[in-house]
Parts: structure tokens; C-alpha cells; sequence
């Protein structure tokens, strides 16, 4: 039975499809087999793990709103054991046709059943915000991964994507749990970075991974040639962290 993580953040370009893609690609390297839902209309998963989002037919929308097994859009990816659920622009107006489903909160964790036993992890990664796409997300998984930029206003929303959380573990996923939150974008030149790490590991002791991303080139090069850092630049400071990430990762599951 796969472990599913939703990779979340309200906050844009704080590292979320960066955590997810690259962890994703370092266990399937470590003989996981592993699967990464894409359910953010821009679709920037997708075309990191090299699959054009704009010829994606079908993709994530065609299961939330007809209701098409999630299977018949899986398609593997360059890397062995590594699989995509894409994601495409028409996704965007998804959350307005949800509105008036039944169980609408339940659509991404109903898909997913049918095939959870296929895989040793899922990753979902979420869109920009905290709206029925991620509730999907928070709703189908068992933890939730939380990408922190070292930088102050980063800082500010995660009293309300903790709120969230607590909102959806009373009401829909009582399993629901916080994996970890990553730091990232680290720059151990500024003060300010690593005043960001102090505060998160004051207030958030217990469920901070030790492994701290770097800002790195790489690591923001590595989308636009639609590869993992795993692949794209192995040995660079950003490809060691994620390396570290995803074995950090496995132990924690293999503890939960």
C-alpha cells in the first residue's frame, strides 16, 4: 500500500514542485515504485519530468470531472519506476465544476484506491492555494510535506495552512498528519536565511527535517530541460540535499 503525501503550500515558488519532483525521482532510483499526481493547472510537475503539459489528453481534470480511472492517464516517465498523472492548463476551471459534486472533497482519494497497492509512494503536487484541488490533495493522503522558502513572508501563511490542516483532519481525513517541513532556498550568506531557520525550528520543533535545500541554479535550470536534479546536475549542492530529503523520507515512513 503506497504511502501518499500531498506536497503543499499556499505560497507560490516556495519549492513545491521542486520537493516533489526530486524526491520523487531519487526513490524511484532507490528501487521505489513511485507515482506523481500533478493537480496544479500550470501543470509545472508535468513538464519538469519532461511530458509537454499542453498535449496531455487526457489528464487529472478528465478524472476529477468525468470521472475516468486515474490508471488510464499514468503514463511512465524517462526514469525507471518513475510514473505521472499529468496535469494541463484546462484544469483551471476544475474547481468551479466541483462545487456543485457530490463528495467533492473525496474525488482524488476515490481515484487513487484503485491503484495505491501499485506503488510504495505517491506524491501529490498541489496548486498555489487552499482551494478544492488541494483540499483533494490534504483529503486523499496520509501526510502532508510543507515547503518553507528562508525568507520572511513565506512565514506569514503557515498559520493558515496549519489551520487548514487541523480543518481537514477534524473533518474529513482524521489520518491526516504532518510529514515535515522543508526548508528551502537557503542561503547561508544572509542573515535573514538562517534567522527563518531558527524560527521554524523553534516553533515547529518536532516536524522540521534536518536536510536544509540550497538556492541553487540547478535546481531552478533543471525544469526548463525537463529533468529531475538526478539526472540534470547529480553532483551539485541541490541534487546532495534532495538525495538526503528523499532518504530522510524513507526512514520516517518506515517509522510511521
Amino acid at each position: 500500500m503506497a504511502v501518499i503525501y500531498a506536497v503543499a503550500n499556499q505560497k507560490g515558488g516556495v519549492g513545491k514542485t521542486t520537493t516533489a519532483v526530486n524526491v520523487a525521482a531519487y526513490l524511484a532510483a532507490a528501487d521505489k515504485r513511485v507515482l506523481v499526481v500533478d493537480v496544479d493547472p500550470q501543470a509545472n510537475a508535468t513538464s519538469s519530468l519532461g511530458i509537454d503539459k499542453n498535449s496531455v489528453r487526457p489528464s487529472i481534470y478528465n478524472v476529477f470531472i468525468e470521472n475516468i480511472p486515474i490508471r488510464e492517464i499514468i503514463t511512465p516517465t524517462a526514469w525507471e519506476r518513475l510514473h505521472l498523472a499529468p496535469s494541463s492548463p484546462i484544469l483551471a476551471g476544475a474547481e468551479v465544476e466541483m462545487v456543485g459534486m457530490m463528495a467533492r472533497e473525496h474525488l482524488l482519494r476515490k481515484a487513487l484506491s484503485p491503484i495505491s497497492r501499485q506503488y510504495d509512494y505517491i506524491f501529490v503536487d498541489t496548486p498555489p492555494s487552499l482551494g478544492l484541488l488541494t483540499i483533494n490533495a490534504l483529503t486523499a493522503c496520509q501526510g502532508v510535506i510543507i515547503p518553507v522558502q528562508c525568507e520572511y513572508l513565506p512565514l506569514e501563511g503557515l498559520a493558515q495552512l496549519m489551520h487548514t490542516i487541523r480543518l481537514v483532519r477534524e473533518n474529513l481525513n482524521p489520518n491526516l498528519r504532518i510529514a515535515g517541513l522543508v526548508l528551502t532556498m537557503y542561503d547561508p550568506r544572509t542573515s535573514l536565511s538562517k534567522q527563518v531557520v531558527q524560527e521554524v525550528r523553534k516553533h515547529f520543533r518536532d516536524y522540521v527535517f534536518r536536510t536544509i535545500i540550497p538556492r541553487s541554479v540547478r535546481l531552478s535550470e533543471a525544469p526548463s530541460y525537463g529533468e529531475p536534479i538526478s539526472s540534470y546536475a547529480p553532483k551539485s549542492f541541490g541534487a546532495l540535499a534532495y538525495k538526503a530529503l528523499a532518504e530522510e523520507i524513507m526512514k520516517k515512513a518506515v517509522k510511521a
